[in-house]
């Protein structure tokens, strides 16, 4: 039997890398249990509502957050404070697939097309790794704005 997966980032400020890697993936944040948002509502901010309606502290709303692929296919996304700033290269990374299917100096186009939109949204783009036939089809090593690494492929 498969499981479903929720990839878990560890962060110093989860709402605002949630918002980040939402942008990135075309994800979206759930609204709290229980409450159903009108269309176009803000799910942060029905978020605080709950969070401040069942007595949460304010300064305890930005613990969590939490991603969703609004056609329910990719993996949630959970994000968690965490006192400790990231010390080490990542063991685990993403592979954003931002040109599936294309080859050469058409997909690394694409790959720079989408890299220049993600550094806009605040990533860093670390270094690009051409093609390499027949095993490398080039990729673009980047780091969301917490440092961990992440890959354009």
């Amino acid at each position: 039997m498969s499981r479903h997966i929720q990839i878990t980032f560890d962060a110093h400020d989860p709402r605002a890398l949630s918002i980040f890697w939402g942008a990135v993936l075309g994800y979206v944040h759930p609204g709290p249990p229980g409450v159903e948002l009108p269309e176009g509502a803000d799910p942060l901010e029905a978020w605080d509502e709950f969070l401040t309606r069942i007595g949460v502290p304010t300064s305890q709303h930005n613990r969590r957050s939490a991603l969703e692929d609004p056609a329910g296919h990719g993996p949630r996304l959970f994000f968690q404070q965490v006192p400790e700033g990231k010390v080490a290269k990542n063991r685990v990374h993403l592979d954003v697939r931002a040109a599936p299917g294309l080859t050469g100096e058409e997909r690394m186009s694409a790959l720079e097309s989408e890299c220049a939109r993600l550094v806009a949204l605040g990533a860093t783009r670390i270094r690009r790794e051409d093609p390499a036939p027949p095993m490398a089809f080039g990729h673009i090593i980047m780091a969301d704005p917490e440092g961990n690494e992440f890959c354009l492929d």
